[in-house]
């Protein structure tokens, strides 16, 4: 008797979330636009973008980073996850803006961009556990303050960083 019950509700789980995903589906076709949220409105579009510079000397990793909404609305703020492939080994501490997402990782909060407004900088000095010959890093907006992104492109970038001191563009 419990099997037949567990089973009745997971058919019955499924024919509701099935029922859902119809309805969704049916009505953003039918209106030739995005789904809407759980409220009704469509989310604000922002083009968020992060460009700069990464540098390895040694254990020294270095990135510059600006990130900029291109617009055409404004976001309350971002976060940035910023991947690398190799260990780091701390440094001087983290900007208050920043904290560490594990030992190969640092995630950002922009604060808020303006539609077409001023870039906001964001400056690490990290160190890698050893001296790797190169990082790979990658770059990418992990969250945008719920805005629509059409562009996502100028916001996730990944770069090779050879152990040269030279900056490397993303």
């Amino acid at each position: 008797m419990v099997a037949r019950g567990k089973a009745g509700l997971v058919v019955s789980v499924v024919t509701v979330l099935a029922a859902v995903a119809a309805s969704d589906a049916g009505a953003g076709a039918a209106a030739g636009a995005p789904a809407a949220g759980a409220t009704g409105a469509i989310a604000p579009e922002a083009d968020v973008a992060h460009h700069g510079h990464v540098s390895l000397d040694g254990d020294r990793l270095e990135v510059l980073m600006a990130s900029q909404n291109h617009g055409p609305s404004g976001v309350p703020t971002t976060t940035v996850r910023l991947a690398f492939s190799v260990p780091l080994a701390g440094g001087p501490p983290l900007p208050p803006n920043c904290l560490w997402g594990g030992d190969r990782e640092v995630l950002c909060s922009t604060g808020p961009l303006r539609a077409d407004g001023p870039a906001r900088d964001t400056v690490l000095d990290l160190r890698t556990a050893g001296a790797p010959h190169e990082v790979t890093v990658r770059v990418a907006t992990e969250w945008n303050g719920g805005a629509t992104d059409r562009n996502p492109g100028n916001n996730d970038h990944q770069v090779l960083v050879p152990a040269t001191g030279d900056w490397y563009v993303f």
